[in-house]
């Protein structure tokens, strides 16, 4: 049972890390998720396509929305140091309107 529980936690751990690599790495793990059910896999996709979306938005406005996309850059590494440690961690002021946004997935 408890092998069980181990094995589901890092099926989520793994879903939430490759969440964080490019876009094919967010459908993968989308993917994943769908056939391994898990809350914590799911929060970070969630995290991951408000991140890429706001990255995709911010690339369009010439040279502030550059610069602002470094802060996405600080983002992603807080996103992805969390899955890492196997912590939901929101993403600072954003996460929560991902949560939110995206919750069917």
């Amino acid at each position: 049972m408890e092998n069980d529980a181990n094995a589901i936690a890092k099926d989520g751990k793994n879903i939430a890390l490759i969440a964080h690599l490019t876009l094919i790495g967010w459908i993968v793990a989308l993917v994943m998720n769908n056939t391994t059910k898990s809350e914590f896999g799911a929060f970070y996709i969630r995290q991951m396509l408000g991140l890429m979306l706001l990255g995709l938005v911010l690339s369009f406005v010439p040279i502030v929305g550059w610069i602002i996309n470094l802060g996405v850059l600080i983002l992603w590494i807080i996103s992805l140091i969390g899955a890492v440690n196997g912590e939901k961690k929101l993403t600072p002021i954003v996460g929560d309107y991902f949560q939110d946004w995206f919750k069917s997935i």
